[in-house]
């Protein structure tokens, strides 16, 4: 398909492109990484321009590569009476998202306590595939869990009370529907409250450095003062919970989309309208995953605390272990944007993808009215992370969207067969990066050189302007699941 470079780091494949598009596709990209992005990409993209009710374009950030129905790094808001929803637009591990915590340390403060440090931390809080956690709950509270996310950690001794607002909507999407979940996924989700699960996720301790681009200003009012200040970043979401939730809708989908008259050009796209009762059904189920991703990221802020004022003899609040934010990238939200003049509610799916508002956007809590969102993107665990802050022009253009991290390159399997996990983690010992890992075949899977640039991804959506550079994130330890 013919690929347009429309202006600077905006990529258009028009509707003529092919049959049944219904508004053209965005890639936001440097040259270097257009030339990387996959044909997969190109193909999911434009598919997904073809979907019922979509709106302006159908997005790919720049970190974007081939997924599951949309690519990873996709975006596409619908109209609440036209258009549909999608499990493929919000992917299986239902807001899988990142947490950042700042502290009072420094790295020199904390380097000869590290490896002890981690290896409490590794004790602490579960990592794995199908680990348990150590919350303990019975069918009734775990539907207070998925309905109320972090509010109910806040009720029961896991959040301080400064939490809530630093977290993307409190920390609890409104409309969760326990009902609507299977008791498959129930019995899979009831024991993994605080755990960090397997595949790509994490926990980091990392310190501060600030580029040349940098807003410091911005970064003080977030509660970064200085370069060599320790942060703690978490990246984990709804584990078997929300992937079951997924497996369910995509399989009776299909019979939804016969029902409604629905054809997509992949399977992957199973859909129903918004306001179907099979639409409102998914909804309901995914906002209690969202929910449920929004407790673990809390609980296990709650064990991460404690691991540090254990070992280090402070309270966590001496210490000044308060949240920066809390950030979703897989999940639908509704969203009122301006389109031609008029004020239009849609539903905005973002898959490996993150909100990023604005300063004064109402949705924001009052803290962040002068920042914008912080945004939270996670890279590699060899060559670092970034902290931005959303924009107005993010409003404006990607429906208040941008990246979420590096973007692989390279796939899980090719990674494992070029480095081995335990010579991966000797590697990294080396360049004074202590890992902890529950598998060494899932650590090289992870691999740095198995991501893009994430220098590269970041400065494209700087530079565009959909979001602003506030400070980057280098690793020191990493636990992987």
């Amino acid at each position: 398909m013919e690929t347009k470079r429309i202006e600077n780091f905006i990529w258009e494949i028009p509707p003529d492109q092919k049959p049944g598009m219904k508004v053209p596709a965005r890639i936001v990209a440097s040259e270097a990484l257009m030339k990387q992005m996959d044909e997969g990409v190109i193909n999911q993209i434009s598919n997904v321009a073809c979907l019922p009710g979509i709106r302006e374009y159908a997005w790919c950030m720049p970190d974007g590569h081939w997924g599951y129905g949309f690519p990873i790094g996709g975006v596409a808001a619908f109209d609440m009476r036209s258009g549909v929803i999608s499990p493929g637009g919000i992917g299986f591990d239902i807001n899988c998202g990142v947490r950042l915590i700042r502290t009072d340390l420094t790295a020199a403060e904390l380097k000869p306590h590290i490896k002890e440090l981690v290896n409490a931390l590794f004790q602490i809080i579960p990592a794995g595939v199908g680990k348990s956690g150590f919350v303990n709950l019975n069918r009734a509270e775990f539907d207070n869990v998925i309905t109320n996310g972090a509010e109910w950690c806040h009720k029961n001794g896991y959040a301080w009370d400064s939490d809530l607002d630093r977290i993307e909507q409190r920390g609890h999407l409104t409309g969760a529907d326990p009902d609507a979940v299977s008791d498959k996924a129930i019995n899979r989700g009831i024991d993994q409250i605080g755990t960090l699960g397997s595949g790509n996720h994490y926990l980091e301790i990392q310190t501060v450095r600030f580029d040349d681009e940098c807003d410091r200003e911005i970064a003080g009012l977030l509660g970064i003062k200085s370069e060599g200040q320790i942060m703690i970043m978490v990246h984990c979401g709804s584990r078997g919970f929300g992937h079951q939730i997924g497996t369910d809708y995509l399989q009776s989908f299909g019979a939804a989309m016969k029902k409604y008259g629905i054809v997509t050009n992949d399977r992957e796209l199973a859909c129903a309208p918004i306001n179907s009762p099979e639409g409102k059904s998914y909804y309901g189920a995914m906002c209690c995953a969202a929910n449920a991703a929004f407790a673990n990221r809390q609980v296990i802020t709650n064990g991460i605390r404690s691991g540090f004022a254990r070992l280090l003899g402070k309270k966590a609040e001496d210490l000044g272990m308060e949240l920066v934010y809390d950030v979703a990238h897989n999940i639908a939200k509704i969203e009122t944007y301006n389109i031609n003049g008029k004020s239009v509610e849609l539903l905005v799916h973002r898959k490996g993808a993150t909100r990023a508002f604005g300063p004064r956007n109402p949705n924001l809590s009052p803290g962040f009215q002068s920042t914008g969102q912080p945004v939270l993107v996670g890279g590699s665990m060899q060559t670092g992370s970034f902290l931005l802050v959303g924009t107005k022009k993010a409003e404006e253009l990607t429906f208040g969207s941008t990246l979420h991290g590096a973007g692989r390159v390279m796939s899980r399997g090719a990674a494992r067969r070029k480095v081995r996990g335990n010579d991966l983690q000797h590697e990294m010992e080396k360049g004074g990066i202590y890992v902890r890992t529950a598998s060494f075949s899932g650590l090289a899977e992870e691999a740095g050189f198995a991501y893009k640039d994430i220098s590269e991804v970041v400065n494209v959506v700087h530079q565009l302007g959909i979001s602003k550079k506030v400070a980057r994130l280098l690793p020191l330890a990493n636990i992987k699941g």
